[in-house]
């Protein structure tokens, strides 16, 4: 009987600042001292403009390729980061605040709570939260794809407590 193959490890990067030069990209390298670090390796890493209609086609290619893809920045609350949007019309479902992204967000602000603060916990229906451990504010898996935000010291432990937890079969 045929072993089943490892699955690929894939990474987006999105954001036109990037692209520009106008900010260094600071996940690529530390994706890849991760994986190294548990025996892993990165098949594919993609950078995606802010361009909805570019990042709906590469979260969509993402989500049909059963590979484990970290996405990166775009799900925050400014008025470019529309990573939350795109991932849902991928797939093709509604977007709804996640109760426990809200209960997260809600015991970070108290009572500074905003209609705006509370966006940040808007995912598509059926998203999984990834807990943050250094401000409460949950990024979202669908299936094997992971959104995680863009600043370093959110992201990068984001991604090793999904390495260590959800994926720990995968690594020694």
């Amino acid at each position: 009987m045929a072993e089943t193959p490892a699955p690929a490890f894939g990474a987006i990067i999105i954001g036109d600042e990037l692209l520009s030069g106008r900010r260094e990209d600071k996940h690529l390298g530390k994706v890849l001292e991760l994986l190294k670090a548990r025996g892993l390796r990165l098949a594919s890493v993609r950078d995606v403009g802010d361009e909805r209609p570019r990042l709906v086609q590469a979260l969509r290619e993402s989500f049909a390729s059963g590979d484990i893809v970290f996405s990166f920045v775009g799900i925050g609350a400014t008025p470019d980061d529309h990573t939350r949007q795109a991932a849902a019309e991928a797939l093709g479902l509604p977007l709804a605040l996640h109760p426990e992204a809200e209960a997260e967000i809600r015991a970070r602000f108290g009572d500074e709570i905003t209609p705006q603060r509370l966006q940040m916990g808007v995912f598509p229906q059926g998203a999984e939260i990834i807990p943050n451990p250094y401000n409460r504010i949950p990024g979202f898996s669908v299936g094997d794809v992971h959104f995680v935000p863009g600043f370093p010291v959110m992201a990068h432990p984001m991604i090793e407590a999904l390495l260590d937890g959800r994926y720990a079969a995968l690594h020694g």
